[in-house]
């Protein structure tokens, strides 16, 4: 696989998949219709080249990178990525933002496009524009919910999805940055090597797993140097959201939300309310009166502006002991999702933030929000879309003329409609004769029979249905007939449903990453960074 590209596979309109939203597919056939929300079009050259402006005007602290730098050493990073961090300090550089939450092993594959996008993307502008253009990773440590990263999915040997799950011990409402790894993931990780098929990778993958999920590690430090281990020799710059040394940076930010509180949340509101008019579906509805913020205490608490008070687990505070307790205390607050994007791009010179389908249709609620906060808005680039399969799962799909989605739906139906058409035609064409037939002879004997017996009628039409009957019988055993015949090809399209929708869920969400590695090896990576399509607006089936 070593020095290979990625076979260009089968490029998608996203418009004919059944999964993806009207505000997706707006955002990128249709972008006039959603600019009023967002800074520029990524397909558009001047939406880049006033971001690249923008980002120069207004640029962060420089002493947040020190930050990120030591971050980077704790965790003995690779060269490559320190480098990158570094670029940050120039007077130019801007970045490629993207992020996910702390998912076990990585996450769903979308995570490692995201990732490979924001990378090719920030090479691409470099290129373009002749700067420095630094690739980072935001880890989303703070999130709460921990079902949604507490397990993930592999194929066996089977092809059967079968899940693999952690048991944080954790009470509801901690943030994943509070979950430390005790002992119980060696077991996690010994399920995921039963799970999946013994393959040529399979020992360096899990053992390069093993060595970043180590128990007394926390959660999200186990999945940054995981995300160290497969990109940072290639640049990428894993940065920890959680890190309290960074919160003084964001002390202003936070008072000027609980000084006009509940504006925010107004602002999303509003600009919910308009999409919604326009026929699309509000992402984020905040409550009149919440902040922005959460208060961390054990486990993260939303504050709630109440007749000149602020309320937030269980404390009533005024504003001035809010404000002086994060004064105090800056890392016991953290954004919310409409406040964590401006602290992103207060923290780092974001050129573009590469989002997936429901990032992209918040961010659509935050232009006024930026403005409100003095921030430049990013350009918002589409993630990279894709279903990894093999060479001889595109040549069924070719071969035979299946489309992609079809394979989805979780019943027979499209395999019975590929089955039929297999059916030799003088079969299927005297079957339909005889049912013509039949049909003409028995109108003809409908007709006829009232002038000789009208109780006839109801004979005739048991008649007819027995008839029908008896030819969709004969018709469905020639089907049968033909499945036992074709077995070869029954199994190659479940073989290519298992592949492309496990659990009838597309592949980059219900698939871990580590599925990929085990099957690919660490070569996968390169190949991705290689020619992974940047190419808003289609999905690719690509052939490794």
């Amino acid at each position: 696989m070593d020095g290979e590209q990625l076979d260009p596979g089968i490029r998608i309109d996203d418009r004919q998949l059944p999964w993806t939203g009207r505000f997706v597919r707006d955002y990128c056939h249709a972008f006039e219709r959603l600019a009023p929300y967002f800074a520029g079009s990524p397909a558009h050259p001047s939406s880049w080249t006033d971001a690249f402006d923008a980002r120069r005007r207004r640029r962060p602290d420089a002493a947040t990178v020190g930050v990120i730098e030591r971050q980077l050493a704790a965790r003995g990073a690779p060269t490559p990525s320190r480098t990158a961090a570094a670029r940050l300090r120039d007077a130019g550089a801007t970045a490629v933002v993207t992020g996910q939450q702390a998912g076990l092993f990585g996450g769903p594959l979308f995570t490692l496009l995201k990732a490979v996008t924001a990378m090719r993307l920030a090479r691409r502008l470099s290129e373009e524009h002749g700067a420095a253009v630094v690739p980072v990773f935001w880890v989303d440590a703070e999130d709460h919910d921990l079902d949604e990263v507490r397990g993930c999915h592999v194929l066996n040997g089977e092809l059967q999805r079968v899940p693999v799950a952690l048991d944080l011990g954790a009470s509801p409402g901690t943030s994943a940055a509070a979950v430390t790894l005790d002992e119980s993931i060696r077991e996690t990780l010994d399920a995921l090597r039963v799970a999946l098929p013994a393959t040529e990778f399979t020992a360096e993958v899990t053992d390069a797993l093993a060595s970043s999920y180590a128990p007394g590690r926390r959660l999200v430090e186990a999945f940054s140097r995981w995300l160290d281990r497969l990109l940072g020799r290639h640049g990428l710059v894993v940065y920890d959201a959680s890190d309290p040394a960074a919160k003084p940076f964001f002390r202003s930010l936070f008072e000027r939300e609980v000084g006009r509180p509940g504006h925010t949340a107004e602002l999303a509101a509003e600009t919910g309310a308009e999409l919604a008019a326009l026929g699309y579906h509000a992402q984020v509805s905040p409550a009149p009166g919440a902040v922005a913020l959460f208060r961390l205490d054990g486990a993260r608490q939303a504050i709630r502006a109440v007749d000149g008070t602020f309320s937030t687990g269980g404390l009533t505070l005024d504003a001035a002991a809010l404000w002086a307790d994060i004064d105090a205390n800056p890392a016991r607050f953290s954004p919310n999702v409409l406040l964590r994007p401006i602290v992103q791009d207060t923290l780092l010179p974001t050129v573009a933030y590469v989002a997936g389908p429901n990032e992209l249709a918040y961010l659509g609620q935050l232009r006024r929000i930026y403005a409100a906060f003095d921030v430049p808005m990013p350009v918002i680039h589409p993630r990279a879309s894709a279903t990894l399969v093999d060479a001889a799962t595109v040549k069924f799909l070719n071969r035979y003329g299946v489309d992609f989605a079809q394979l989805q739906p979780r019943d027979d139906a499209a395999l019975n409609r590929l089955l039929a058409l297999q059916i030799p035609e003088s079969i299927e064409q005297a079957i339909a004769a005889a049912e013509r037939s039949a049909a003409g002879h028995l109108d003809a004997i409908g007709s006829a029979v009232p002038t000789l017996d009208p109780t006839l009628t109801g004979a005739v039409g048991s008649a007819r249905g027995r008839i029908e009957r008896e030819l969709g019988n004969l018709r469905g055993k020639v089907v049968a007939a033909a499945k036992r015949r074709d077995s070869t090809l029954r199994r190659q399209f479940e073989r290519a449903r298992a592949q492309s929708f496990p659990g009838g869920v597309p592949q980059e969400r219900s698939l871990s990453g580590i599925h990929f590695l085990n099957r690919y090896g660490f070569a996968l990576v390169d190949r991705l960074l290689a020619s992974l399509p940047l190419d808003p607006g289609h999905h690719w089936l690509l052939t490794i």
